[in-house]
This record gives structure tokens, C-alpha cells and sequence, in this order.
């Protein structure tokens, strides 16, 4: 089935209501109520999926709806689990210490994924700076890290690199992609602590002596939700979800056709909730369903609009010059607005096409880490790049921090994100040394900010 450019319109629809809509006094309120947001993502996502089932692309809409329902079980089930855990204490919400936080959640979130990073560490991070005015710039970077670069080390970091992994790209390769994570997160981190001491600086006298008063040591309450997150993140690593390719072939058998992981998923959140420590998921973390509720409404919308927009990537992409470079800036730009898990499974398979040696599962090396970094470090640039980005969000919403609409954190990201990529791609993905010391002076530029910001600390403190 060939797509027109037009066919994208309602895809570009819905990011426009997405970033638009709350920003308007007549339409902020009606938007904010998770109705209006199903009902207009059906509005856009049904046409779509009927015109694919009448174009006989019945199961590309198959495919989509799959994925929107393995998407949203592994993002309500963490959501669910991580709700049941509370880090009882408060430490105070100093920039040393929400750094540790982030280096923390950078660390795990290769390790149990973004998802589960982001589920697990929010909370917490929201509560030890429940006291501060300014929060939202802590939220803007646990995105960053802990929801989408952190991510890079291994498989189980990131949806992308799983699908790799499935392709035949060996379990250990990607943990070869650590001089990227280092330098990335590593710049991120300092530029973070820079301006969160420019911003501690400014805080109100009252509210950091509410922190300072309230402080006590960390504790644990719902440890038993350990177990149900630990359950989740096993289910996505070893145990088989719908075989789709095996159902399109006519040849699956019943086991084939059941989703073992999501209701492994699924029973682990269901008994996470039921049995779980109530008081730490409903007096101390005081969860309620609106977040998840707003991720589902949205992203069904989506999925179904996406499906012609990666048609239409799929008919341009041999258009597209293929290079270390270009494949980053394509896969890493595409993937801010597209999902990033099928953005990169398109440039992976364009670039099995080119050849180069050494290669790995089929892919020149070079490119497949360009690639792969574009998949993992681009779903940062905006809210939908990756699931987790817009659940932080959702969340932070609902404990009162004020977050940027859609176009005011993509302004984030290009201030405080996109140059730490253009340096790492500079220093690493060029060959000539002009370009090498122009990523060199641009990181030096991003330290020279860091230290603009903690001289502005300084200055505003008095110390």
C-alpha cells in the first residue's frame, strides 16, 4: 500500500493538539480531562485504521494495536508496581543529592530498563523536592537520563536495542556503546548539578529550611514491590509475547498466539496492587490511575496515526544518503516524534543494505551504532520519543510540579540536550580533526555554561 505526504496530517494533528491545546485559556481546561484526549485520538486514529484494513494493510493495523497493548502493559504494570514502593525519610533535596539520584537512575536504567528506572525513581525524586519551588528543571533531566540515555548499555536498557538483540545483535555488544553513555550522561550530569545549584540558589529562604527540617534518614516502605518490578523486568527479557511473524506466516501454533509476557506482567501488577503495602502506595505516594489514563488515550491515537507516517518513511528512506552521520541524525530526529522502537527498526534494515565491515548481526558496525544511538538518545528530544517520557511527565503533573508544555520542553531539549549529542557525534563519528575539536570546543562550551550557572549560585548565595 503506497501513502501520500498527506497522509501524515492527522499524526501532525495530534502533536499539534498535544503541544497547542494546553496552552490556550478556552481549551485548557477541556483538555486536561483524559475523555477529550481518547475521544480526539480516536477522532484522528480510527479513519486511519480504517482506510489500512480497506487498503488490505489489515495487518499492518494488527501490528499497531499489538504494540500499543504490549506498550501500554509494560507501562501501566511498572506504574502499578513502582506505586507500591515508597523511599519513607527525606533526604535534603541539595544538588549533590539529586545528582546522585540521576547518576543512579542512569546506572539502573540499563539494567531494568527506562521504563522501570523512570517508574521506580520518580516518586522518589518528587518527594525529596516536595519542599523546593523550583522542580521542574529536576524532571526535565530524570527525561533525559534516567528515561532515555541511561539506557544504552544493554538490551534490557531500552526498547530499541531489545528489537536489536532479537535481530541477531549479540547480548554484550552494546555494552562496547559505554564511551557514548560515559561522555553523554556524564556532561548531562554536570550541566544538571550546575543549574540545579543556580536554581537551589534561588530558593526561598522558608523552603529550605522546611527541607532542612524534615530531614531524616532513607527507608524502605512496600519492599515487596521490588519483586513484582524485578517480575516485570524478567517477563520483558526472557519470556515470548504474541509471535506476530509466526500468525502472519499461517503457521503459529496456540502457544504462539498468547501473550505470556504481558499477563505475567499483568498478574504481577494486579497482586502488586491487591496485596501490595497500601499505605505506601495510597497515603505516602498517593496514587491515583490519571496518569496511566492519560498515557492510554494519547498513544493509541499514535500508534494509529503513526502507522502511515512509517509507511511513508519506509518509501522515502532510500532517498535518504546513508551514513554514520545522516543515519544518527534520521534515526535520532525521527525518533523524538515517531515511537523509537520502529524508527529503529527501519534504519536498521536500510542499513543492512550497506556495505562495510566488521559487521554485526548483518550491519556495518559504524552504522548499527549510529543506529543505535540515534534510537536511544533522540527519544529524549521530545515527550513521545519514548513511553516513559511522557509517564515522568504525567506524573510530575499530578504532584503540582509545573511542567513545560510540548514545545517549551523541546526548547529544553534543544538548549540543554541536543548540543551534548552534536559534541558527542563531533568527537566520536567524525574522522576529521577540525570537526573532532569543534565537538571538543562545543563540550567545552557546555562545561563553560556549567560554570556560568554555579557562578551565578555563588553570586545569588553570597557565598
Amino acid at each position: 500500500m503506497v501513502v501520500a505526504w498527506w497522509s501524515i496530517i492527522p499524526f501532525v494533528l495530534l502533536l499539534g493538539c498535544i503541544a497547542v491545546l494546553p496552552l490556550i485559556p478556552a481549551t485548557e481546561k477541556i483538555w486536561d480531562r483524559n475523555l477529550v484526549k481518547l475521544i480526539v485520538a480516536l477522532l484522528l486514529g480510527v479513519p486511519i485504521a480504517v482506510w489500512f484494513l480497506l487498503g488490505g494493510e489489515g495487518g499492518t493495523v494488527a501490528h499497531a494495536l499489538l504494540e500499543y497493548f504490549q506498550f501500554i502493559v509494560l507501562i501501566g504494570s511498572l506504574f502499578v508496581a513502582s506505586g507500591g514502593i515508597f523511599l519513607v525519610g527525606d533526604i535534603k533535596a541539595t544538588p549533590k543529592n539529586n545528582t546522585i539520584f540521576l547518576a543512579v537512575g542512569g546506572v539502573l536504567a540499563s539494567f531494568i530498563g527506562t521504563t522501570g528506572a523512570a517508574m521506580l525513581l520518580i516518586r522518589p525524586i518528587l518527594n525529596t523536592n516536595q519542599d523546593r519551588t523550583h522542580r521542574t528543571h529536576t524532571v526535565i533531566y530524570t527525561i533525559f537520563i534516567v528515561a532515555n540515555c541511561g539506557g544504552l548499555l544493554t538490551p534490557l536498557g531500552d526498547p530499541p536495542l531489545f528489537l536489536g538483540m532479537l535481530r541477531g545483535v549479540p547480548f554484550e555488544w552494546t555494552f562496547g556503546l559505554w564511551p557514548y553513555w560515559l561522555f553523554v550522561n556524564a556532561l548531562l550530569l554536570v550541566s544538571f548539578y550546575a543549574l540545579d545549584s543556580k536554581m537551589y540558589a534561588k530558593e526561598p529562604a522558608e523552603a529550605l529550611a522546611k527541607d532542612a527540617e524534615y530531614a531524616t534518614k532513607l527507608g524502605l516502605r512496600g519492599a515487596s514491590g521490588l519483586v513484582f518490578l524485578a517480575i516485570i523486568i524478567i517477563a520483558v527479557a526472557f519470556i515470548p509475547s504474541v509471535d506476530a511473524h509466526a500468525i502472519e506466516a499461517g503457521h503459529a501454533s496456540f502457544a504462539e498466539y498468547v501473550p505470556w509476557r504481558e499477563l505475567v506482567m499483568l498478574a504481577s501488577a494486579m497482586t502488586s496492587f491487591l496485596f501490595g503495602d497500601r499505605g505506601a502506595r495510597f497515603n505516602l505516594n498517593k496514587f491515583t490511575w490519571t496518569p496511566i489514563l492519560e498515557v492510554g488515550a494519547l498513544f493509541i491515537g499514535i500508534f494509529l496515526t503513526m502507522m502511515p507516517a512509517l509507511a511513508y518513511l519506509g518509501q522515502v528512506a532510500h532517498k535518504i544518503p546513508l551514513g554514520e552521520i545522516s543515519l544518527f541524525v534520521f534515526t535520532g530526529g525521527l525518533s523524538s516524534v515517531l515511537d523509537n522502537a520502529p524508527t529503529y527498526v527501519t534504519f536498521f534494515e536500510m542499513a543492512a543494505q550497506v556495505p562495510g565491515e566488521p559487521r554485526v548481526a548483518g550491519v556495518a558496525e559504524a552504522l548499527l551504532i549510529a543506529v543505535s544511538l540515534g534510537a536511544v538518545m533522540g527519544g529524549a528530544i521530545t515527550y513521545i520519543g519514548n513511553g516513559p517520557n511522557f509517564m515522568v511527565k504525567s506524573v510530575a503533573d499530578s504532584a503540582n510540579v509545573a511542567m513545560p508544555s510540548f514545545g517549551g520542553y523541546v526548547w529544553w531539549s534543544l538548549r540543554r540536550l541536543v548540543p551534548v549529542l552534536a559534541a558527542m557525534v563531533l568527537i566520536f563519528m567524525t574522522e576529521g580533526v577540525w570537526l573532532s575539536l569543534i565537538g571538543v570546543l562545543l563540550a567545552l562550551l557546555i562545561l563553560g555554561q556549567a560554570g556560568r550557572d554555579l557562578r551565578a549560585a555563588k553570586a545569588t548565595s553570597g557565598v
